[in-house]
């Protein structure tokens, strides 16, 4: 057997200790099979020369070769009897990769769980919104004014500003589309009425859920992280009733003004290009859209709204109170609260989309 046999110093300390793992680290070869230490020349050691034997068990487990000792006296014996379990122990056995079943089953059971927690949050928030305060159970009125504020008063400015300039966007690349056929007045009648049926509801949605979503769910998450949420529950105060009642009731308010304001800066949006650029004379443009304007659209649109507002502010509600860890979980949940908000944003217009189109179209 070709063993790498490392002779131990007198005195085993730290400085004894590194000698001893320069040697042998000078003396291992790729064709040595063991790691043998020799202590027939070692009188004594201390607590740095075992870290320095753990040290060379360990890169003995790197290399995966035996590793032992020999030539300790009595006086040595009972010291290397005690680091014996850590010095020959296995490296630790690699995990078994779960099967596609087992992943498939924790995938299942993870949805389950959360859907189970939504469902929950669902009921309470419902409960607290519709029931409680009907039976004198209490309503944070001021907490609704300021998140009306916070929710929409401030978030007017971009929202008409996003608004504006898609509807400067879509009426410049709707009047070189049919300029060909001289019909470009009709850009006002595409400006409207996308806006009244889509563009300013989802486009509105879209801001405020990557703006007060987020911060919904970066708030909660702080509390939950910080326990103020179970200060809360164990005060006996649902955190449904506190937190979520006024959010859900300011963004159900909120949500259908800014998206009508967001309609209108659409509509500006396309007169500019058409009075500015296209040359239409102003009472022209304005008669035109007039003559688009159908309130089945304008309800159709806004319609929208108080389920984009439900699915913003329940979604971040959600995600805020599932946050595991410390500030990187609040970042993880905050994203994953927008990309669930943008994304059910989407599913809820197809639904609305497919109901217009198969059954009232």
């Amino acid at each position: 057997m070709n063993e790498c046999t490392v002779l131990c110093p007198e005195v085993l300390d730290q400085d004894g200790g590194a000698a001893m793992y320069k040697s042998l680290l000078k003396q291992w070869s790729r064709r040595s099979t063991a790691i043998v230490l020799d202590f027939a020349s070692t009188d004594s050691i201390d607590s740095l020369g075992g870290a320095w034997i753990m040290k060379a068990a360990g890169y003995a487990r790197q290399k995966g070769v035996d590793f032992s000792w020999k030539g300790q006296h009595d006086a040595l014996s009972d010291f290397l009897e005690m680091l014996a379990p850590s010095l020959q122990a296995s490296p630790p056995a690699r995990p078994k990769m779960p099967g596609p079943l087992e992943k498939l089953g924790e995938v299942i059971i993870s949805v389950t769980k959360e859907c189970g927690e939504f469902l929950s949050l669902t009921v309470d928030t419902i409960y607290w919104t519709l029931i409680a305060p009907f039976e004198g159970r209490g309503f944070r009125f001021n907490a609704f004014i300021d998140e009306v504020h916070e929710m929409g008063v401030r978030a007017v400015r971009i929202v008409c500003l996003m608004n504006f300039l898609l509807g400067l966007i879509i009426a410049m690349l709707s009047a070189k589309q049919v300029e060909a056929f001289g019909i470009q007045i009709y850009v006002a009648n595409l400006i409207f009425i996308g806006f009244a049926r889509e563009l300013a509801a989802v486009m509105t949605a879209v801001v405020v859920s990557a703006r007060s979503g987020a911060a919904i769910a970066a708030e909660l998450a702080t509390m939950t992280v910080q326990e103020e949420i179970d200060a809360l529950r164990g005060m006996g105060i649902s955190p449904a009733q506190y937190l979520v009642t006024p959010k859900l009731l300011a963004m159900l308010v909120a949500l259908p003004c800014l998206a009508t304001l967001g309609l209108i800066s659409g509509v500006l949006g396309g007169a500019v290009w058409g009075i500015f650029v296209l040359g239409f004379r102003p009472f022209m443009w304005y008669n035109q859209t007039l003559e688009a304007a159908a309130m089945d659209d304008i309800m159709q649109g806004m319609l929208k709204t108080f389920f984009f507002a439900i699915a913003i502010v329940m979604i971040g509600c959600h995600n805020g109170f599932r946050v595991k860890g410390g500030s990187r979980g609040v970042g993880l949940m905050t994203t994953r609260a927008v990309v669930m908000d943008i994304f059910s944003l989407i599913c809820i217009d197809i639904v609305f989309a497919s109901i217009f189109y198969y059954l009232l179209g």
